[in-house]
């Protein structure tokens, strides 16, 4: 349940349409050129993923039309000072339209390095594709930056939750909130992720047997739209103990949470916050649907509160920590914090808590279980090897938090989805006060001054698909985090080193020292990022037990778009059938 169900900066997205409207990039053949230092040691690296046509720096600005050149006119003139000397790269409007907008952001990337600062009509941000600097934002001076943007967006949805919270609230409910996600917690959620899986396993087995036809018996489905019923499932139980039943029926609360993630959505690439309008929530046709679909959830959250205070068996943490879960009837997160004792909080935080945890953590793990199948689909060779080790573990029998530990490569391709697939690709910050960003790999050694109030965006896509800090960084290798590695060049990174976070089960940002960033890091890097991984492990290892899947098109056929996370256009349409090797 990463932390960061990230919005862009509505500044940085003046002109961006709403996901419905505009044209998103498909994943087309192409290579880009690298820089001349990286493409001698690595003259194979390709881009053999999310895939986009590059345009040089002459080309573009030869595209440019004039409201592109307008908008630059008035950068300059307005906020050029701003920000300290650093590489400019100058955003074109009509970079905003047609393909999402963290593909631009790759492309200047490769172009003006790994911090420069984009220029966006009377606005200009700070862009970063480095862990070194990453580390310094997000860890080393994490409290002198807070989510600026990002929370003036989700404020409205999820008030005081910990994503949008302000630093006190923040550390409050961090300290009552963390705890919960113990060991014998998640052992029983991974019991909760079994149960869901074995729904949705279900239901699809019933749905070949009955609506195949061709001689192969398969059937051809929409399976993110699968993951995100699952995914809502497992929220519902694990956090709030309250069983939407998605998989198999509808219910007004699940169209009213579906209608909150569009909107949350809508407002993350909408520039204009015309919802903070008087009277627009009831003139505004969506405005309308949206409290009125706020107002559903609410009423279902607050009688689940009402219940668990009614309940509660108030005891210190520490025992809460050691009760058995295993005849525990409600074992939900909400459970934890209604029984711990000195934690007693209005149920207006508790509500903005569950509202968070809903949101963040239904997208995110929906996302992630699409990609990894559309990656091993493209790989038939890996996902026999996911399969035998499924068989290997688990035999005919059913995830446990044990055999979680043994599914190695079930968690790599969990992780490596992430790293091509970051859900966020950015993560948004704002400078409290006055600082100097380190310069980074190959920036200068002095480093960037930039004043209190500018926005940065943390570009986790970048990072992640850095040809400085990963080998081969566009193709899909879940064994990479298996080998250390270092480049002797970059002085300020320690590499990427599995041994330096002993016992973990998955790859995290202490391992990649800050360029693997799944779940943003540091002291507000997400609360529930083994809860998502656990859960993904889970329902992934569950499908490669019972089914082999096909995509029904072709990869260049699955078009993606980004709001909330990187999700598809029109599903992830597969060819679904019976395992051959179990018949």
């Amino acid at each position: 349940m990463p932390s960061s169900i990230l919005y862009f900066s509505a500044a940085a997205h003046a002109n961006f349409q709403r996901r419905n409207d505009f044209e998103p990039t498909a994943f087309c053949p192409s290579t880009f050129q690298l820089p001349n230092s990286v493409r001698n040691r690595n003259s194979k690296a390709k881009r053999h993923l999310i895939r986009c046509q590059s345009i040089n720096a002459e080309e573009k600005k030869s595209k440019r039309n004039l409201l592109d050149n307008a908008s630059n006119l008035l950068t300059n003139f307005l906020s050029g000072g701003s920000i300290g000397s650093m590489p400019t790269a100058e955003g074109a409007v009509s970079d905003l339209f047609g393909r999402p907008f963290f593909f631009s952001l790759y492309d200047w990337f490769l172009e003006h390095g790994s911090v420069y600062k984009l220029a966006f009509g009377p606005k200009a941000f700070v862009v970063v594709s480095d862990p070194i600097v990453a580390r310094h934002v997000l860890r080393e001076n994490a409290f002198c930056y807070d989510k600026g943007v990002l929370a003036e967006i989700l404020e409205p949805i999820m008030g005081k939750g910990l994503i949008p919270a302000d630093l006190d609230t923040w550390k409050l409910r961090r300290r009552v909130i963390a705890p919960g996600f113990h060991t014998l917690y998640l052992e029983a959620m991974v019991r909760v992720f079994t149960t869901c899986s074995e729904r949705t396993m279900t239901k699809l087995s019933k749905l070949l047997k009955g609506g195949s036809s061709d001689g192969q018996k398969s059937i051809e489905l929409d399976l993110e739209a699968e993951f995100s019923s699952l995914a809502l499932d497992i929220i519902g139980l694990g956090v709030f103990n309250y069983d939407f039943g998605s998989v198999t029926k509808e219910s007004p609360v699940i169209k009213a949470v579906y209608g909150t993630l569009f909107e949350a959505e809508h407002r993350s690439t909408f520039y204009i916050p015309y919802w903070n309008i008087p009277l627009a929530r009831w003139i505004v046709p969506r405005q309308r649907k949206f409290q009125s679909d706020l107002k559903i959830i609410n009423d279902c959250l607050d009688g689940l509160i009402r219940n668990a205070k009614e309940t509660r068996q108030e005891t210190d943490v520490e025992k809460l920590q050691q009760r058995d879960y295993s005849d525990l009837k409600d074992a939900s997160l909400l459970r934890f914090l209604v029984d711990m004792r000195g934690a007693d909080v209005d149920d207006r935080q508790l509500r903005d808590d569950l509202m968070t945890m809903l949101i963040a953590g239904h997208e995110t793990t929906s996302a992630v279980l699409t990609w990894a199948v559309f990656l091993l689909a493209q790989n038939p060779a890996k996902m026999k090897a996911a399969q035998a080790e499924v068989d290997s573990v688990l035999g005919e029998g059913k995830p446990t938090f044990e055999s979680i530990k043994r599914l190695q490569y079930i968690r790599l391709i969990v992780v490596e989805a992430l790293r091509l697939y970051p859900q966020p690709p950015l993560l948004i910050r704002r400078s409290l006060k006055s600082d100097v960003l380190p310069g980074g790999y190959r920036g200068k050694k002095d480093g960037y001054a930039i004043p209190a109030g500018t926005d940065i965006f943390l570009s986790v896509y970048n990072l992640h698909r850095s040809p400085y800090f990963w080998d081969r960084p566009n193709d899909f290798e879940p064994e990479r985090f298996l080998v250390q590695r270092k480049n002797e060049e970059i002085e300020e990174w320690a590499g990427f080193d599995p041994s330096r976070s002993p016992g973990a089960l998955y790859p995290n940002e202490i391992i990649a020292d800050f360029a693997f960033l799944p779940f943003g890091g540091g002291p507000r890097k997400c609360v529930g990022d083994q809860f998502a991984l656990m859960e993904s492990t889970v329902a992934l290892a569950m499908l490669l037990q019972n089914f082999d899947v096909e995509l029904k098109g072709t990869p260049e056929s699955v078009e993606l778009v980004t709001g909330a996370t990187i999700h598809t256009k029109n599903g992830l349409w597969c060819k679904l059938k019976k395992r051959s090797d179990l018949d």
